[in-house]
């Protein structure tokens, strides 16, 4: 029964969109998984309002074009320092009018105003707080995780705070290590987990606030 209501409240017509921001420094893998779920309609009432990459020169930034997207590009090196960076990323949010920002391969510290706590989530590849802090992203964690002889990984979907990988774990998925697996292989098995875990992690998130009376 429960799960029935929650069904027709994610669809009543007086709610409006969860509106997005997706935050990137990359290839923007995740970023092409939401434009696919959304274009397809496995991922409804969800809309990508803006894309915001630290790097002008990255894959992402031309995937997000692609999809006809709104892109702004906000570069650590451009500002005086990390509260001017800071600033930048939060104006780009309230401008495009963005209900919650979804960190998906960002690698820079956004220090965050307070009304963006409990806005924010992060997607992380490890199950934090193993493997989680300053440095380690990307090929890093892998090769941490492969070096400390792990027999399981995986993503982990966190609400952000200004301290790296530190607020509270909204959702983890797991994977095996295998005895063969490199850095790439292992990146490979967490990649397809994290294409289910964001999606499924931003229609949780819909349908509470919904409840909430937020959308």
């Amino acid at each position: 029964m429960a799960a029935n209501a929650q069904a027709i409240d994610a669809d009543r017509p007086s709610a409006r969109n969860l509106r997005i921001a997706v935050l990137i420094s990359g290839a923007g893998s995740n970023l092409q998984n939401l434009i696919d779920r959304i274009a397809n309609r496995r991922l409804r009432h969800i809309e990508i309002g803006v894309v915001i990459s630290s790097r002008s020169n990255v894959r992402g930034v031309e995937r997000a074009k692609t999809a006809g997207l709104p892109v702004e590009i906000v570069r650590v090196k451009d500002h005086a320092d990390a509260a001017a960076f800071g600033q930048a990323v939060t104006d780009v949010l309230e401008r495009h009018r963005i209900d919650l920002a979804v960190m998906a391969g960002w690698l820079c510290h956004w220090q965050m105003p307070p009304h963006w706590l409990g806005r924010t989530i992060n997607l992380h590849p490890s199950l934090l707080p193993a493997f989680g802090g300053k440095g380690f992203y990307g090929r890093r964690v892998h090769e941490a995780v492969l070096a400390a002889g792990e027999t399981r990984s995986g993503a982990t979907i966190h609400w952000v705070d200004n301290e790296y990988d530190h607020g509270e774990v909204l959702m983890q998925g797991h994977c095996r290590v295998l005895p063969d697996d490199t850095p790439e292989t292992l990146a490979q098995r967490v990649g397809l987990l994290e294409f289910k875990l964001l999606p499924a992690a931003l229609e949780l998130i819909r349908d509470q606030w919904r409840r909430d009376g937020k959308l």
